[in-house]
């Protein structure tokens, strides 16, 4: 029975800190990682609080434990904070799921210096910091699991998408050279490429912003591999099955690729 439970509920003791994690991907990973056993650190924007609590909740409903962080990942003291007050809360930081991430519009033609800042230092320079510090803790321990959220617009990207493929494109040269350097201290690091993933602030965007009305998830999912779009349920389980694979490091996991690497503009 107790191998039984051990089999159900594997990250049983570990504590993960999963960055955007008040809605949508982050917070089925943040759930997801719970009902494997986790205690779980759960963040997000300010004005996320209300949504960070409905995930602490769940959470709580799991099983296990969690505390709730908000605040701006473009202040490196808070970025900081993140790691410490899961040290302080819990007493260990097993899993690091740099999930968070701003994908604003912009081209060559359109994209401001602001703009473009604000999407790197969220989207990179976040989780670098992030990472600097669990590392100081997980190398004292000697293991430690890191799971960075890119895009399948790393590779070439939305013609829109200038800043944040960019930013994508340079998270899988940061996740490969991390996880070589980190080997030494058996801390894994790895990294999940989603495709186009239904959350409730993509169909905010596309339906309301975009103005593609309530119908257009229909005409979207015919334009998809499988015939649907990625749940966070799906992206979920992957981060669970590096969280507790001690054997993969390195690795780049592209989730519904398309061909040659590029996601093609959408017929709606």
């Amino acid at each position: 029975m107790g191998d039984a439970s051990a089999e159900k509920r594997p990250l049983t003791g570990q504590v993960a800190v999963v960055t955007g994690s008040t809605q949508g991907i982050g917070g089925g990973i943040a759930v997801k990682l719970a009902e494997a056993g986790a205690r779980v650190l759960v963040h997000g924007r300010d004005s996320q609080r209300a949504g960070g609590e409905k995930i602490v909740q769940a959470i709580e409903a799991a099983g296990s434990q969690a505390s709730l962080v908000t605040g701006d990942l473009r202040d490196e003291s808070h970025c900081r904070s993140i790691v410490r007050n899961a040290l302080s809360r819990f007493g260990r930081v097993d899993v690091l799921v740099n999930n968070a991430g701003v994908v604003h519009r912009g081209t060559i033609e359109d994209t401001s210096t602001d703009l473009w800042d604000e999407i790197f230092d969220v989207n990179l320079r976040a989780p670098f910091l992030l990472c600097q510090e669990a590392v100081r803790h997980m190398k004292e321990r000697q293991s430690g699991c890191i799971v960075n959220i890119g895009s399948v617009n790393a590779y070439c990207g939305l013609k829109r998408l200038l800043p944040y493929s960019s930013s994508k494109g340079a998270m899988m040269t940061f996740t490969k050279n991390l996880a070589n350097y980190l080997t030494q201290y058996r801390i894994r690091v790895n990294q999940i490429n989603p495709g186009w993933v239904l959350t409730e602030g993509e169909n905010h965007l596309v339906s309301v912003l975009e103005g593609k009305g309530e119908n257009w998830l229909e005409a979207a999912a015919k334009t998809r591999p499988f015939g649907r779009l990625l749940l966070p349920e799906d992206i979920a389980k992957a981060v669970l099955f590096f969280a507790t694979n001690e054997l993969i490091s390195g690795s780049i996991l592209d989730y519904e690729q398309l061909p040659f690497g590029a996601p093609a503009d959408l017929p709606i």
